[in-house]
């Protein structure tokens, strides 16, 4: 995982039109098990300019391309501000995970303010959104019999079994396997595997994951039932407050480049 940062990323943040608030890396080497042809997944907020916002044109809230870069296949996507609190706000596990990433390319002030306000957003409910991804994981699993597919169910599963009993996201797979005591014993071996190819089959045997898969999303259930976690978000006014301020600032001193 650490090759990823190696590369100069903080000069791809550069490039883009308007000020970039923060960029991590998701995907593959956020979730542990990155192959060795495994892309780049970058993922980031800008910062529209006030006045995309307030006339007739529909504003480019999301912006996103693929490039090769140094050999690497990369991929950016980035969300304007506003859409990426508002994705916040309705439970979407995806922008916190990629606001969480501590494997972090481009950060400043408006970002660290941004993570200090996501405990404010975190619900019993975010449940429903790693069940479903996991859902649609296996199905794609049993489809193509690969082993990507197999570990995102695994993945999402017990990330959201972790998240409802400690109300932190943790999004690495082998982090998961130590922390949660239901993980399936035999996941560091498919994750090893997964490191060879980034489109392999799983050598598995189906029934058994199958049961394995089944048994965490019952877990899942549990966890959530017993959640300390809210049922709605908190910090809805804080965030509309940050929205405004960092948007009537623009950069601000908000998007200084500290690491990459």
């Amino acid at each position: 995982m650490d090759d990823v940062l190696d590369i100069d990323l903080a000069g791809v943040v550069a490039e883009q039109p308007d000020p970039v608030l923060f960029a991590t890396v998701s995907g593959a080497h956020l979730y542990g098990f990155p192959s060795r042809d495994s892309d780049v997944d970058l993922r980031g907020v800008h910062l529209l300019p006030t006045a995309e916002l307030v006339g007739l044109r529909e504003p480019d809230e999301t912006r996103s391309r693929m490039w090769d870069r140094d050999g690497v296949e990369m991929d950016l996507v980035t969300h304007d501000l506003r859409k990426f609190v508002r994705l916040m706000l309705r439970r979407n596990g995806y922008v916190l995970e990629q606001l969480l990433s501590p494997l972090v390319v481009h950060t400043g002030e408006a970002h660290r303010e941004l993570v200090s306000l996501a405990p404010g957003v975190l619900t019993s409910h975010h449940a429903h959104h790693y069940r479903g991804f996991a859902t649609t994981q296996w199905r794609l699993f049993e489809k193509t019999g690969e082993l990507k597919p197999l570990l995102y169910t695994f993945r999402v599963l017990l990330t959201g079994i972790h998240l409802m009993r400690s109300g932190e996201v943790q999004a690495d797979l082998r982090t998961l396997v130590a922390e949660v005591g239901e993980a399936p014993g035999y996941l560091p071996d498919l994750i090893a595997a997964k490191a060879e190819r980034e489109h392999g089959d799983a050598d598995v045997d189906h029934a058994r994951v199958a049961a394995d898969v089944e048994r965490l999303h019952g877990v899942l259930d549990l966890a959530q039932d017993a959640s300390a976690l809210p049922d709605a978000p908190s910090a809805y006014e804080a965030l509309h407050a940050f929205v405004v301020r960092v948007r009537l600032e623009g950069t601000g001193g908000f998007g200084v480049r500290a690491e990459g």
